[in-house]
């Protein structure tokens, strides 16, 4: 049988390592089966993705956060197809209709699909036409006509299942019922299915038409819009779904259904001419046959192929836009953060007033007011005075901005304020920043706020700790994917949920200030254990150890093991509990300084770890050398914020209009979004402009955005069209 995947897979077995799913992991992830079994090992002893990439790099061959969460995806998947293979066959078996080769075909059966493929004519069915034939006893003559060896007319063969009883009252009806029974048959051919799909999927198109042409849309495109299905854009499926669902655009496959049923007739006929260039059909059967065939493509076949075909394109659109949401959120989390500034964040609006919230270094509000320096109080001078007050009072370092309504209104004011001072201000993306303030974590941390007020908080706080403050609200409300209301939303979640729990465990907890949220995201930790870390602190004031987080209710010796490496304790009085290195390597830590005649204290001054013979200090410290590698790492910058090497935003000192844009202006500005076509850049004009896939790099073809650029990137980009109705900007990173 020659079988078309379209779904990637493989294969797991009860628990045991298999022959199949060690070589196909291993084809597919490019590791080794030693690996693959120590991380089956490691996961099913309950161990976290953080922890394993971390701190059990030498069980597992050093392999990455990100193949460790393909791995466990993929885990999971094969054992769900284990299982639902057992569950066939137990089924089949039932039936008394299990065979040698039919146990075979499902036990190498590559995806659910095939399975399922495999089980169609044994599966129970609801009431079909087919069954409806079946009751009615007219599979005998179904099964005449599918032998073809009558020779006399079918006609008269029928005659013989006629039935008031049945109600089988003619001869036509009989075998229209045989012809049901002979169509379902077809359909349920594992084979034919297989085929069917590849020829669909490869030699297919993608239809599109609307019925207004005249309306105006964001579909325009596609309102007379045909493509290859196996070449069509990835991006382009989710807005031709979006357009279907909002019924502007009607979506068909359209294959090529005569070579399709000249395949089934040819393979379901038989020849019965010893000449292989003749065809000699029984002619008795034959129309019959054919008959049946169009009925079972067009009623059965087609419909639930081009199904499968839709999902598919939709589930490749989906993975495709999930990575690219994942990888902008990934990089907005790592911004650098701003420490120590005093920031006012201001959160625009008109009629209810821009709320204000000025927060100091550490986050802790000071102070929060309202003014309204826009339509339609006006009170622009008011406004003034009361910045300038607050400027001076609090020495005021930062403005924040929220870039939502009234923003454009409100920066020409603050640009106007901060002259003759050494303030400045910054557009801050305020996605999510409304949902955050009327959410049930903002009220307990601002019960006496409203919710601009809390709003205005959040602003202020997004500038100086981006990941601190952004973990506090859903990641698909930050804004940096595209579609993201279309696609599967449990997937969705999971995979930004990876994302923030990666960057958390990368940058590390201050297990001393860190939210319920943001400790929530740390390896091993429930939000449950994370309230109790919040009240255990409450209670007993700050912790000043990593031993002590032990004492944290239901937060027990598995637990500690799993999130302890990523918790630092700052006011500790030993400096290794505000690194990365696992309490669990502390001896040989303190092994290590000893052999190198230094001190904990000694690493205070800069120490040089230079010249070090890993393999001899290994052997010496029973320690494997990648082990020992990351903890002088650490050793040399203790305590460090990995997001320190990340860009800072562009801070900003006066204002610029989108009618002040000329072509060929050359402008510094910061990547806010990569989308699958190019990336938006906020050039400081409340309109982000486009830097289309095409602009972003001379002389060199560009798979996707994201290998130039990401979110946050300072770049530099040349003006080359300005639309000012439209509010649309054109730019290039070709200067």
């Amino acid at each position: 049988m020659k079988t078309f995947v379209l779904f990637d897979s493989t294969s797991y077995l009860n628990g045991e390592y298999s022959i199949m799913i060690i070589k196909t992991l291993s084809k597919e992830l490019n590791i080794k089966d030693w690996q693959i079994e120590a991380t089956i090992d490691l996961i099913d002893q309950g161990n976290t993705i953080p922890f394993i990439a971390r701190y059990r790099k030498e069980v597992t061959g050093s392999l990455d956060d990100e193949i460790l969460r393909k791995f466990e995806t993929r885990l999971n998947y094969l054992r769900n197809l284990e299982e639902r293979k057992k569950a066939v066959i137990e089924s089949i078996d039932s039936q008394g209709k299990l065979t040698d080769e039919l146990r075979k075909a499902i036990e190498n059966a590559e995806t659910l699909v095939l399975v399922e493929d495999i089980y169609r004519p044994y599966k129970p069915k609801k009431r079909t036409r087919a069954t409806i034939a079946k009751e009615k006893g007219l599979e005998g003559l179904a099964n005449i006509i599918l032998l073809q060896e009558t020779d006399v007319p079918i006609e008269e063969i029928a005659k013989n299942y006629l039935s008031q009883e049945k109600e089988v009252n003619t001869i036509e009806e009989a075998i229209a019922g045989a012809q049901d029974i002979i169509a379902e048959i077809i359909s349920d051919d594992a084979e034919f299915r297989n085929l069917i799909r590849k020829i669909t999927f490869n030699e297919g198109k993608l239809d599109i038409i609307t019925k207004d042409k005249e309306l105006s849309s964001e579909y325009e495109m596609y309102y007379d819009y045909n493509e290859q299905v196996s070449k069509i854009a990835i991006h382009r499926i989710l807005a031709i779904n979006r357009g279907e669902k909002e019924k502007i655009l009607k979506v068909k496959v359209i294959a090529p259904e005569d070579e399709i049923t000249d395949y089934l007739i040819r393979h379901t006929l038989i020849n019965y001419s010893t000449d292989r260039n003749k065809k000699e059909y029984n002619e008795f059967t034959r129309p019959i046959i054919e008959e049946a065939i169009l009925d079972s493509y067009k009623r059965l076949i087609a419909p639930s192929i081009e199904r499968e075909i839709r999902n598919y394109l939709t589930e490749k659109a989906e993975d495709k836009s999930i990575e690219v949401f994942s990888k902008n959120l990934q990089q907005l989390l790592m911004q650098g953060p701003i420490l120590n500034k005093v920031v006012l964040g201001w959160d625009p609006a008109f009629r209810t007033g821009c709320k204000l919230a000025i927060v100091d270094g550490i986050g802790k509000v000071l102070a929060t007011d309202v003014v309204f320096p826009t339509e339609p109080q006006n009170k622009i001078q008011e406004t003034k005075k009361t910045i300038l007050t607050m400027i001076k009072e609090y020495n005021i370092d930062i403005i924040a901005l929220g870039n939502g309504t009234a923003s454009r209104e409100s920066e020409l004011v603050i640009n106007e304020i901060i002259k003759g001072t050494k303030v400045q201000y910054v557009i801050v993306n305020e996605a999510g920043a409304s949902v955050y303030s009327a959410s049930k974590l903002a009220t307990e941390e601002f019960p006496d706020f409203d919710v601009g007020q809390r709003s205005a908080a959040s602003i202020a706080r997004r500038l100086q700790d981006p990941l601190a403050e952004l973990v506090k609200i859903d990641p698909k409300s930050i804004g940096v994917g595209q579609y993201q209301h279309d696609m599967n939303q449990k997937k969705l979640t999971e995979s930004l949920k990876n994302v923030v729990e990666k960057v958390v465990n990368n940058v590390g907890v201050d297990i001393n200030t860190a939210s319920v949220p943001l400790l929530s995201y740390v390896a091993g930790i429930s939000s449950a254990i994370a309230k109790n870390i919040v009240k255990y602190r409450e209670n007993e004031n700050v912790f000043t150890n990593r031993k002590e987080i032990l004492k944290v209710p239901k937060l027990g010796p598995k637990t500690f093991e799993q999130c302890a490496g990523f918790l630092k304790v700052y006011n500790s009085d030993n400096l290794l509990d505000i690194t990365t290195i696992h309490p669990e390597s502390y001896n040989i830590t303190l092994k290590l300084l000893d052999k190198l005649n230094y001190t904990l204290n000694d690493l205070e001054s800069n120490i040089s770890f230079e010249n070090l013979d890993y393999k001899k200090l290994s052997d010496e410290l029973n320690i494997g050398e990648i082990t020992l590698g990351d903890i002088v790492n650490e050793l040399q910058k203790p305590g460090r914020d990995p997001r320190e090497e990340m860009p800072q935003p562009i801070l900003r000192n006066d204002a610029l209009e989108i009618e002040d844009l000329k072509e060929e202006m050359i402008l510094e500005g910061t990547v806010r979004n990569v989308v699958d076509f190019g990336a938006f850049v906020d050039i400081g004009v409340h309109q982000d402009g486009l830097v289309h896939i095409s602009q972003l790099v001379e002389n060199k073809f560009v798979k996707h955005p994201l290998d130039i650029v990401s979110v946050g990137d300072i770049v530099n980009v040349k003006v080359i069209d300005v639309d000012v109705a439209k509010k649309r900007i054109q730019l290039s990173m070709i200067l």
